[in-house]
């Protein structure tokens, strides 16, 4: 299976990725999957959620998912998150009310 990773935070040294480009990117995917592959985004616990809403590593669950669910919004079709079992509740939730039919996939 070929996949594109919209990677947020992870190449930000590297490209000159500025804060605000993580959400830029999150807000775009739609042009990525129009590339005509599944896109799978990982934010989770990423410092421009941290950076954000001023918190620690270890308290960004609801950044994360807040991400999470604009990245499906806007397209991803793969997640990949530390905290499983919480996010696909966020996303299982998210399906519901949307009325979700296209395949996600969740790993860690």
């Amino acid at each position: 299976m070929i996949f594109l990773q919209s990677d947020v935070d992870e190449y930000e040294k590297m490209f000159g990725k500025r804060l605000d480009d993580n959400f830029r990117l999150l807000r775009e995917l739609k042009i990525i999957e129009e590339l005509g592959f599944p896109v799978l985004i990982g934010p989770s616990r990423k410092s421009f959620i941290g950076l954000t809403l001023n918190l620690p590593v270890d308290q960004r669950i609801e950044g994360t998912a807040a991400a999470v669910t604009a990245g499906i919004l806007n397209g991803a079709r793969i997640v990949r998150v530390h905290d499983v079992k919480e996010i696909k509740q966020v996303v299982l939730s998210y399906g519901h009310l949307m009325r979700m039919r296209k395949t996600l996939i969740l790993f860690d």
